[in-house]
């Protein structure tokens, strides 16, 4: 069923030289297209993004992920190509082998948005500060939303192309994971919430996966609900 739907892949990338080869390699494997947004990176990300054969839109200054994913999503609705839109990191934690597990319900037409949750079934090992973060980000968001769900930053999405025409995102660092589910909420978007594995090693950690970066998450999400 696959074959009759054109998955284009977004990755938003900041300095990621030392694994973005391989993360390409085995998303290119898994969809049609991968459009990567270099977001002012000062290594070799775009011009090793560049040497596999993917689109690269370049910042010319470090912006953040939602920045990123604002830029891609706009390109892809620009060309009118693509009936899914993936979202994906590009540090290596997600597991590119995934993404047939998680446009499934899309084309089953189950729901328009499908979000990858840690939290379900699969085994990822988070660390324990993290672990609570999370959840405590999970119940402001379930608390404000009025949404089921159970992992709120979690990058690694789908949506149709209908539904991605409707996203609008604002926030340019991580606080647009939430705002993604306010505009589910505003549009309402039927979504499902697939299991996914994040691998935390100690490469993705220092990439913005570390206990210090989920409480930055968590306070951001706060004041944009209070503010």
């Amino acid at each position: 069923m696959m074959k009759n739907y054109k998955t284009i892949a977004i990755i938003p990338a900041y300095n990621e030289e030392e694994v973005i080869s391989s993360v390409l390699k085995e998303v290119k494997k898994q969809v049609d297209e991968i459009i990567l947004i270099d977001d002012g990176s000062e290594d070799k990300t775009a011009e090793l993004a560049a040497q596999e054969g993917v689109f690269v839109l370049r910042h010319l200054i470090n912006r953040g992920q939602g920045a990123s994913l604002k830029t891609g999503i706009d390109f892809v609705l620009k060309r009118g190509r693509g009936d899914i839109i993936i979202t994906f990191d590009a540090d290596g934690q997600h597991q590119a082998s995934e993404i047939k597990e998680i446009i499934d319900p899309i084309i089953k037409g189950e729901c328009q948005v499908a979000l990858g949750s840690r939290f379900l079934d699969k085994k990822s090992e988070i660390p324990i500060f993290r672990k609570f973060i999370l959840k405590t980000a999970t119940f402001f968001s379930r608390f404000f939303l009025k949404l089921k769900i159970t992992d709120v930053h979690n990058g690694f999405r789908a949506f149709s192309k209908e539904a991605i025409s409707l996203i609008e995102i604002q926030q340019d660092g991580m606080a647009h994971a939430s705002e993604i589910l306010s505009e589910i909420k505003k549009h309402n978007l039927k979504f499902k919430e697939v299991p996914v594995t994040i691998e935390y090693t100690v490469y993705s950690k220092s990439k913005g996966q570390s206990s210090w970066n989920a409480f930055k998450i968590l306070w951001d999400l706060i004041l944009q609900k209070i503010l």
